[in-house]
C-alpha cells in the first residue's frame, strides 16, 4: 500500500496528477463536460482557483491555488472524482465496482 505523505498549507498552491485507473479509457476528454461541471460544482461549495490545467484521454494535471486559511485539497479532488463518476453513471457509462464495491474508475 502507497503511503503518501502530504504537506497541507492554507491558501497554498499545489500540483496534482490525477490519473483513470484504466490507463487506456479516454473518458476524460470524451466526457469533458462532465468534468468540467464537476470542477464547477465543487468550486461554488469549496472555492478554489484552477491557475492551470491540462485534461489528457486518461489523466489530468492540475495547479490548484485554495483559499486563505483552507488546505483541504482532499475534500475537493474526493468531490470532483466522485461528481465526474456520478454523471457518467447518470449518461449510462458502465461502470465495474471493484471489490470494496467502489466504481473502479479512479
Amino acid at each position: 500500500m502507497v503511503r503518501y505523505r502530504r504537506k497541507y498549507v492554507a491558501g497554498g498552491t499545489y500540483c496534482f496528477a490525477v490519473a483513470l485507473r484504466n490507463r487506456r479509457a479516454r473518458l476524460l476528454v470524451a466526457h469533458i463536460e462532465r468534468l468540467r461541471a464537476a470542477f464547477r460544482e465543487v468550486r461554488q461549495a469549496n472555492p478554489f482557483e484552477i491557475v492551470a490545467i491540462v485534461i489528457l484521454p486518461e489523466h489530468l494535471h492540475a495547479i490548484l491555488t485554495l483559499a486563505d486559511g483552507d488546505a483541504d485539497y482532499s475534500t475537493r479532488w474526493k468531490r470532483i472524482k466522485g461528481g465526474f463518476t456520478a454523471r457518467l453513471r447518470q449518461a449510462g457509462t458502465a461502470l465495474a465496482k471493484d471489490r470494496r464495491g467502489e466504481y473502479g474508475l479512479w
